[in-house]
């Protein structure tokens, strides 16, 4: 019986040749932009540009419901009274926060003693006047905050998120 030994040094020289063509390539997939891979025909999904309210609507320190990007997406809009980092309108103190749980999808309380978001459940705490940082609990991830642009009219536009909202793997469906 003859035996052909090279057989198994050609098997794993190609397989490791392989592995370093699809380690290279998928290096490559993630260097390219996103308007890149658009152009070669990849799917690259924009938020929608959505009016959440006016200036008028709104009283300091008071949640105001909204949802964004879309009704599946509870959230507020709040004016903090005094400007913030990521605050918007005349006096920068202007925010919009998704208010599902990012640990576990639960509804969120804002208490405006002391600017928070808090999750009932789990015990998670979201600071309003640091961009939605958690400042306790199980939760992983800050709050998702809102990316606002406001117009001359006072309009209030959501136009983004900076952080994946609960129970999803794209926040634009």
């Amino acid at each position: 019986m003859k035996r052909c030994d090279k057989m198994v040094d050609v098997g794993r020289r190609h397989f490791l040749r392989g592995g370093a063509v699809a380690a290279a390539g998928a290096a490559a997939a993630v260097a390219v932009p996103a308007k890149a891979n658009a152009a070669a025909g990849g799917a690259v999904l924009e938020y929608p540009s959505n009016r959440l309210g006016n200036i008028a609507d709104l009283k300091a320190n008071e949640p105001m419901d909204v949802s964004y990007p879309d009704g599946d997406a509870p959230g507020v809009l709040l004016k903090l009274g005094n400007a913030v980092e990521g605050g918007a309108g005349p006096d920068g103190d202007i925010v919009g926060f998704s208010t599902m749980c990012p640990h576990k999808g639960y509804g969120l309380n804002y208490n405006a003693g002391d600017k928070t978001f808090n999750c009932p459940v789990h015990h998670s705490r979201f600071d309003a006047e640091a961009g939605g940082q958690e400042i306790w609990g199980h939760a992983t991830m800050n709050l998702p905050q809102y990316n606002l642009r406001i117009d001359d009219k006072g309009d209030i536009y959501a136009e983004g998120i900076d952080e994946l909202l609960y129970g999803r793997l794209s926040n634009v469906l």
